[in-house]
């Protein structure tokens, strides 16, 4: 799926909102009306690492941990294992209710169980943009993966699940949240794995590039071996949300083809609902509850292999 998607600033109307002026059916207007909050739930500004809060030592202890942790090797032994999708059959659903008992540690934003968080993405979207239900479901998955945190699922550490991801067998990009850690992480200082494209080339394609290891690309796989229909697009933003580095700072584009530069543009819509939509606000989950199973029903089978 390639659809052009128009892309104003946020907050900054366009010519044709302010004229009132339809948009051609074939284009999106990003930003239609979604509201981004000023302050996150703690009174801090989205994201800021640095700021002094509740949440600030223990966000820069995890990202330590994350960076030294997540090496070439360790990341190759993850995907192959979780691969294989044999640790666990349920639905969708049954997993989006499993994440009421997992809070992510890596957020400086929200301390609130992660279905609140879902709910609320899906919900911000389906309102912009009513006829694409595959974002709507998207934003309902996109976080699924953090039931690696649950001991069916092997009670992985929170460093090797949540945080921001970037690639692993090429140089690590400056841009990436506490940078300075990576200097005792093993591939650091490896030739192999230290230069611009490491083991890559430009213009290989993502989908040829290993991610550090957590809930992003474990929903991918599963999505994937399962079968979903889901469309390309969706995949990429459920395997590349919390690649900050990429869509935030720009960096990594020399690996990137023409297939994700147009998915780029659906991720860079959903992530200002990935990460504006924290608030301390609740969906009324039975509510909306019977809309998602119709989409889950739509894109993905009764029971999948997790």
């Amino acid at each position: 799926m390639t659809i052009p998607i128009t892309q104003p600033e946020f907050g900054v109307e366009t010519e044709a909102e302010e004229k009132n002026i339809p948009a051609n059916e074939t284009e999106l207007i990003l930003d239609g009306g979604f509201l981004v909050p000023e302050t996150n739930s703690f009174g801090q500004n989205f994201r800021d690492y640095d700021a002094e809060s509740v949440r600030q030592e223990g966000v820069e202890n995890f990202y330590r941990v994350n960076h030294i942790n997540q090496t070439f090797d360790f990341v190759k032994r993850m995907r192959e294992e979780y691969g294989k999708v044999d640790k666990v059959e349920m639905s969708i659903w049954e997993c989006c209710e499993l994440l009421n008992e997992v809070v992510d540690e890596s957020d400086p934003d929200l301390d609130e169980p992660q279905i609140e968080h879902l709910l609320q993405t899906a919900e911000a979207i389906r309102k912009d943009y009513p006829n694409e239900d595959w974002l709507h479901l998207t934003a309902l998955i996109h976080d699924l993966g953090k039931v690696l945190l649950l001991p069916s699922f092997g009670e992985l550490p929170q460093w090797a699940v949540v945080g921001d991801t970037f690639p692993v067998g090429c140089a690590f990009d400056e841009s990436i949240v506490h940078h300075k850690y990576f200097t005792q992480n093993e591939d650091y200082n490896n030739a192999a794995y230290n230069t611009k494209c490491g083991v890559y080339s430009e213009g290989c394609g993502l989908n040829n590039v290993m991610m550090s290891w957590g809930h992003d690309d474990y929903m991918y796989l599963v999505a994937k071996e399962n079968n979903a229909t889901l469309p390309s697009a969706a995949l990429f933003i459920v395997r590349y949300h919390s690649f900050y580095a990429l869509h935030k700072s720009g960096a990594y584009k020399h690996l990137m083809n023409e297939e994700d530069n147009e998915n780029l543009k659906w991720l860079q819509v959903f992530n200002k609902y990935d990460l504006y939509s924290k608030s301390k606000v609740r969906v009324d989950v039975e509510k909306v509850k019977p809309y998602y199973l119709s989409l889950i029903q739509k894109y993905f089978p009764g029971k999948l292999r997790w």
